[in-house]
């Protein structure tokens, strides 16, 4: 799990639509492909039917985002054509064609969910336009499915990057957190990915369609934190030259999040202890109270009750923060998701910065395998990104590794090297089989379970490492 990195575009722009697929329905074949030639295009797949069964046999078969369906036929007519292309996809937007004699039956399709029906004679031209205001609607309708996936991906549930026992209890405690409207205080060591949580509890809320507003309290004096918070009004202040809005106007009906809650002066507290209590705020220089719809989700890395007692934060805003708590542990308490998030920050900063990264030597796994990351995972994260962009030869190795990874010049051993003495001292004298699992477990935790490595740093071979997990039942 990691901080959410910088605004990028390219982090949430849609791809490129794909071809928009048009399927024309007509009993008449000559005129059918009339239509579908008219309709060609660069960027639009175009199949031509010449009754009503086949185009029912194709909407059954294949996707199409696009029909255009003559009404009177044969054996199928163009409102069961309708019905077949609305039940195989409420997306998809239908263009019924129809005589002079039979405009109630169209209007009769347009209540049924018909996009537009045109007369015939039919002006291509009218044709030609009907269909490209359907297959905008249709484009846009697919950037918006991109983008949500892409925000899904980036901030749901998916994004909070762990497999450790710790992990999986926090995303099984987001995911029952999530879909409710109850204040949540997260608490964590800097670096830990606070924000990357909150952004993950409103992405998988009912509130995920409004805006998600963060604001770090600890940035901010107390007379312009109270300004973004809630606004002002024309002339509340010196440079106070026209009314603005706050983060509770505009995060309204979605999601605000309080960074460095703890930081937060005490005539804020109040303030937004008041807000919290009546649902309204008012801006600073202003009389007339506004009613608010806002989530409060919070972050500390301080320890709030330490503050209460110091009488450096109200104990009634902390129990109204705190309805639910997060608690994130820091990267130390859970090691064993190293590799997991070396592959995921490789692979993201491999696009990022359109480099060809094959892979990370041994070497460079276990060093930063035995790091200790005072920084947590944004550290880690940063680490990564400067192997990436440092990288020459499409492998990743210690001769990538910045400088703050090395201990000082004449410094103590390293943790590192301190608790593999340790360890090797409380190995010795215990029976052989014993430490050749601890040490096949332990090389398997490094490399993410990826045997093959571990097999290259055991300097064994695959087979015998297969064999010895079988034979110690290791998983």
């Amino acid at each position: 799990m990691a901080t959410p990195p910088v605004a990028n575009p390219s982090d949430t722009t849609p791809a490129a639509p794909g071809p928009v697929r048009v399927l024309v329905v007509d009993n008449d074949i000559v005129h059918a492909r009339t239509m579908g030639e008219a309709l060609s295009r660069p960027g639009r797949d175009v199949t031509v039917v010449g009754s009503g069964s086949e185009g029912g046999k194709r909407l059954e078969q294949d996707a199409y985002d696009v029909v255009v369906t003559d009404l009177m036929m044969n054996d199928i007519g163009g409102l069961e054509i309708l019905a077949r292309a609305k039940k195989a996809s409420e997306e998809t937007e239908v263009i019924v064609v129809t005589g002079h004699g039979t405009i109630p039956s169209a209007v009769l399709a347009m209540q049924q969910g018909a996009f537009t029906y045109l007369q015939k004679p039919l002006d291509l031209g009218h044709l030609r336009a009907a269909v490209d205001k359907a297959s905008e609607g249709v484009q846009l309708r697919r950037q918006n499915l991109e983008l949500h996936r892409r925000l899904d991906e980036k901030f749901g549930f998916e994004g909070v990057v762990g497999s450790s026992p710790q992990m999986l209890a926090l995303i099984e405690r987001l995911k029952r957190i999530a879909p409710t409207d109850a204040t949540v205080l997260i608490q964590g060591a800097t670096g830990t990915g606070k924000e990357l949580v909150a952004q993950a509890i409103h992405q998988n809320s009912p509130r995920k369609s409004k805006p998600f507003v963060a604001l770090n309290c600890a940035a901010l004096s107390e007379n312009i934190l109270e300004s973004e918070l809630f606004g002002h009004v024309r002339g509340a202040f010196t440079d106070a030259s026209a009314d603005r809005v706050g983060k509770f106007e505009y995060a309204n009906g979605g999601t605000l999040f309080l960074d460095e809650v703890g930081d937060m002066p005490m005539a804020t507290q109040i303030k937004l202890l008041r807000v919290l209590e009546s649902g309204e705020i008012t801006r600073v220089g202003s009389n007339t109270p506004l009613k608010v719809n806002v989530r409060i989700l919070s972050a500390t890395n301080r320890n709030l009750e330490e503050a209460i007692a110091a009488g450096a934060f109200r104990s009634d805003l902390y129990h109204r923060l705190k309805v639910v708590t997060i608690a994130i542990p820091t990267l130390k308490e859970r090691a064993g998701d190293i590799p997991l998030l070396i592959e995921h920050f490789v692979r993201q900063f491999a696009k990022r910065h359109g480099k060809t990264i094959k892979g990370m030597s041994v070497a460079a796994r276990v060093k930063l395998g035995s790091y200790d990351w005072p920084g947590n995972v944004r550290q880690l994260r940063n680490v990564i990104e400067s192997m990436v962009v440092v990288d020459c030869d499409e492998t990743l190795d210690v001769d990538d590794l910045p400088l703050e990874l090395e201990p000082p010049a004449g410094s103590a051993a390293a943790p590192a090297a301190v608790d593999m003495q340790s360890g090797i001292a409380a190995l010795v004298g215990r029976p052989l089989e014993e430490v050749e699992r601890i040490f096949i477990t332990e090389t398997l935790k490094l490399t993410g379970g990826n045997r093959e490595q571990a097999a290259e740093m055991l300097r064994i071979g695959e087979r015998t490492l297969y064999r010895k997990i079988k034979e110690y039942q290791l998983t």
